[in-house]
């Protein structure tokens, strides 16, 4: 394998299209013969991070901000017709007749295209009887630092794998966790989707267990390891993670022993009883699975003894679609309904309320940060008991109920 094959069912991650002059090599193969590769992600400094004071640093209003052109530029460019006008009263054409527009030369190129063809590199198979540790060796660049991030994961994937790659989102929410970390200190956090984990690896630097769960046995094993490439930066904070797995299409956690990543009682028990804090990073794209989201959140929201803030990062990918002859995105809209079913359920176990954040916090991570990217939070609270006892005979049939399930979702009844 010496290229990267696109299919017409391929995604591929922004994070790993715009990285510049970034190397992508394939560190190995996994149990379903995807190419594995591994990428490095800085933690910015002070002195490195863009201006988080002035979110707007750098562009211009309009009508603000533009120098006006000296004069002698404005006749050379006349004369020339570099900006795309007339010469001389009559329009630059060039030889088909077409309007001829010379772009004016950038600067500070890099000294090579920064787009090159990415041509992976095997440079070992994973030996499934070596230890984790052993199968990276931790040469002078291949060594623990802590302001790196190392997280291993696939590239151009299918819709189904699209956990294995490194999305915005992840990187918003991080940097969101990062810029406040009073709120998440010694906290017990619940993170659904994780994905590759890397927002649960964040997480783990603040608060003290992190509960990274997601679906599939080879995922869970890819987020496991790259939990153990970065274990210097947890312990340093006395950080916890426990990568568990979690079927928001299922309504049961899984604790038998013999199944990998399942949960002991005593963790299902903690989860329930000490969780304040649940996040999700763009896990927004499937209709079906925003439906399981929110089945999720409601069990989880109905089922504390006390109130839990979830924090759901989320882009929106804008798509032309025949049905509206315009420019939409059906699951951003799709998670709004959702998100406004939710805050106007009753049902006398827990409310509900949504709330979007302000994204202008500092950025630790660099990427991206488009206008397409927004940071909602949905706190629950679980409703007082009423003071005056329901009779025996309904108290003693509410014990075993189901809660009851609310229109949430439209795909399912939730």
């Amino acid at each position: 394998m010496d290229r990267i094959t696109f299919h017409h069912d391929t995604v591929l991650s922004d994070v790993h299209m715009l990285r510049p002059n970034a190397r992508h090599l394939m560190t190995r193969l996994n149990s379903v013969g995807q190419p594995v590769f591994i990428s490095k992600f800085k933690i910015l400094s002070v002195g490195e991070r863009p201006d988080d004071k002035d979110p707007e640093k750098g562009v211009p209003e309009a009508g603000v901000g533009h120098e006006p052109k000296k004069e002698d530029e404005k006749v050379s460019q006349s004369q020339d017709g570099e900006d795309g006008g007339e010469v001389g009263g009559e329009p630059f054409l060039d030889e088909d007749g077409d309007f001829h527009i010379t772009h004016r030369p950038r600067t500070n190129l890099p000294e090579r295209n920064s787009r090159d063809l990415v041509c992976p590199i095997i440079l070992q198979q994973a030996d499934p009887e070596l230890e984790p540790e052993e199968e990276h060796s931790e040469d002078e660049d291949d060594q623990a630092f802590d302001d790196i991030i190392k997280i291993e994961h696939t590239m151009a994937t299918t819709l189904e794998d699209v956990g294995k790659q490194v999305w915005r989102g992840a990187f918003l929410l991080a940097d969101f966790i990062l810029s406040s970390p009073d709120m998440f200190r010694g906290a017990t956090v619940l993170e659904l989707g994780a994905g590759t984990g890397l927002t649960s690896i964040v997480m783990a630097t603040i608060c003290k267990t992190t509960f990274c769960t997601d679906v599939g046995a080879d995922l869970l094993s890819m987020c496991k390891k790259n939990v153990t490439l970065n274990r210097h930066l947890m312990e340093a904070a006395g950080g916890d993670v426990r990568v568990r797995q979690l079927d928001w299409l299922q309504h049961d956690l899984c604790t038998d022993a013999d199944v990998e990543f399942s949960w002991t009682e005593e963790e299902v028990e903690d989860m329930y009883n000490t969780t304040e804090i649940i996040i999700a990073a763009d896990v927004i794209y499937d209709d079906e699975l925003t439906d399981g989201l929110f089945r999720t959140l409601y069990r989880l929201g109905s089922s504390f003894s006390h109130r839990c803030s979830v924090f759901i990062s989320i882009e929106k990918r804008m798509n032309f679609t025949l049905r509206h002859m315009d420019v939409s995105c059906d699951a951003y809209n799709h998670f709004s309904r959702c998100l406004s079913q939710l805050e106007a359920l009753q049902d006398g176990r827990c409310s509900f309320t949504v709330q979007q954040l302000p994204t202008h916090f500092s950025q630790f991570l660099l990427y991206d940060r488009t206008e397409q990217l927004e940071l909602w939070k949905v706190t629950s609270t679980p409703t007082p008991p009423e003071r005056t006892p329901p009779p025996e005979s309904a108290c003693g049939s509410s014990l075993n109920a189901e809660p009851p399930t609310p229109h949430v979702p439209i795909h399912r009844s939730c």
